[in-house]
This record gives C-alpha cells, structure tokens and sequence, in this order.
C-alpha cells in the first residue's frame, strides 16, 4: 500500500522538453515552433508527446484542425516551465560572466604594510578591467588571513613570511622579495656616510620602535640573525605613529620595501645590507584543494604587475 506521507519525487524531465514546450505554447502551432528552433515538426511533436508522458500522459495541447491550443494541464506548466528554463538561462550567463571575470565577488585580504603600495595599485588595475566583480576586502596579519582561507570567509590572502606562519597548507603564488630599510631621524649620523647598506649591528644600541614588544616573529628577526638583541623602547603598532617617533628622535624602526613610498619628509630611509636570504617573501595564498575563481586568477595577475613596479623589492622570474 503506498506510504501517503512519502514525499513524491519529481518528474525526470529533459530540459530541451520544456523550452519545445514553451516555443509551441507561444506560437500556438507546432509547424511554426520548428521553424523557430529549426527542428522538423515530426521531432517537434516527439519532444511534446515524451513530455507529457514524463508527466502522467494528460495532454499537454489539444490538436486543433489549425494548430494547437493549451489545455489545462499545459496552462498549469507554463509557469513552472518558464521558472525553470529562466532560470537554466540565467545560470548560464552567470557562469559565463564568472568565466570572463566580468561578475562573481572576488574576497580578499592583505596585511598592513601590503596596502602601502602593492593592493592599491593592484586593486586600481583590477577594478578598471572587472567594474563588474563585487570586491571585499580584510586588513589583518599573516596567521589571521591564513585562518580566514581556511574558514571559507577569503579566496585570497596577501600574506608574507615574517612571524614564521605554517604554510603548509596553502597554494602560494610568490609576488615579490623584499628588502629592508632602517628609518631614521633626518639628522642622524649614519645619514652623511652617502646611502651605502647599513648593517644593521651598528644600531645594536640604539633605541628601536617596534608593534610587539620582542623582535621575534617581526620584521627585527634580522637583528637577531645578525647577532643582536635590538632594545624596544617603544611598541607602536600604527605605521604613521612609528613614523612620528622617529622623526621626534625616540628611536629607529625598519621598515619593509612596500612601505617605503608613504615614508614622510623629516625621517631617511637607509638600506639595511642584505647578508643573506632577503629579509621576508610575499605571496598570494589560496588554500589547497580549492580551485581559484578566475576574478582569484586575474587578480593575481594583476599583483604580479604591481609588484613588478614597487623599488626595493625583486619579482619572480615570468
């Protein structure tokens, strides 16, 4: 005996049925419906005879001495049919939108000194050739934008090598190599020795500004690698305060090659010598296993050429 509280399934319908269907319906005549769809009207009236027998066999037109008329079973479906094939239509232009990135949403994040220069010229070139991504964006550091791929809330996160994150689990594309400089007050003495690399254990006993108050995980692992514990005077996380004082003469700070254009008047810049591998790397992450949309890809492309304007840093080899 059949289980009346069993949900019926739906027909098992083709969805060429549906859109014959509609063309007949609309032109009241199945001569003229295969001509529109350049079909012949034998396949025409075989596409609506398997239609109605999917659904029960009730008849779908009534065949008129001059063309065909709905019944009301076929009234009853047009509505349905036209959901239906609307919305195989507009699924189509979606993917087709998403395919030549000129649709979908494109979630992204970047750590702080990265917005310096590297996003904003990124960024400036995306909008301009895909108005029609929807873009988001999240400020954070490397681990926190790691755990936002990871959790499903980014496609994509900036992310570098300082503070030593696991990266494991992540596809990275490298953007870019950079270098660092030590900021200093205008007047201070290593300013005259005419801009040659600085090592950084000449400042071994000066005063430094730093976000965290211990140099590990930050960009000060270069004094360590160096030989030297560096003495946090002041933690300071904003980048213009960090500025402020080094240009009152509380101290020195480094500052990575992507922030290096936004550095204000009264505080120099000087190269710290490279001794090694370069003080961090920067890349794209997307997380394993997941396949990047193409606004992921283009915006990608689209860092890789800003990358390869911004001094003081070196791109991957095309």
């Amino acid at each position: 005996m059949p289980n009346p509280h069993r949900t019926a399934l739906p027909p098992d319908l083709a969805t060429v049925w549906l859109r014959v269907f509609l063309e007949v319906a609309r032109h009241e005549s199945f001569t003229v419906a295969a001509r529109t769809l350049g079909w012949t009207q034998s396949a025409v009236s075989r596409q609506i005879s398997s239609l109605e027998a999917a659904l029960g066999g009730a008849p779908l037109f009534d065949r008129l001495p001059r063309g065909v008329r709905l019944t009301e079973a076929g009234r009853a479906l047009v509505p349905y049919a036209q959901t239906v094939t609307g919305a195989l239509h507009a699924a189509a232009r979606e993917l087709a939108a998403l395919r030549e990135v000129a649709g979908g949403r494109l979630r992204f994040g970047a750590f702080p000194t990265a917005d310096a220069a590297l996003i904003p010229h990124a960024l400036g070139a995306f909008r301009t050739r895909h108005p029609g991504v929807r873009v988001s964006r999240e400020e954070g550091l490397t681990p926190s934008l790691l755990d936002g791929l990871t959790e499903g809330r980014l496609d994509l996160a900036v992310v570098s090598t300082t503070g030593g994150a696991p990266l494991s689990a992540y596809e990275l594309r490298h953007l870019l190599d950079e270098s660092l400089y030590v900021a200093v007050p205008a007047g201070h003495p290593l300013v005259g020795e005419g801009g040659d690399p600085v090592r950084l254990g000449r400042l071994a006993d000066a005063d430094w500004i730093s976000g965290s108050p211990r140099p590990e995980g930050t960009l000060l692992d270069a004094a360590l690698r160096q030989g030297f514990r560096p003495r946090i005077a002041h933690v300071v996380g904003e980048w213009t305060a960090k500025q402020g004082y080094v240009a009152a003469g509380l101290g020195v700070t480094l500052v990575p090659a992507l922030a290096a254009e936004s550095v204000r008047p009264d505080v120099v810049l000087l190269p710290v010598l490279d001794e090694g591998a370069p003080a961090r790397a920067v890349y794209a992450a997307v997380l394993r296993g997941r396949s990047p949309s193409p606004a992921v890809e283009a915006f990608v492309g689209a860092l890789r050429e800003a990358a390869g304007r911004i001094p003081g840093t070196s791109a991957p080899m095309a």
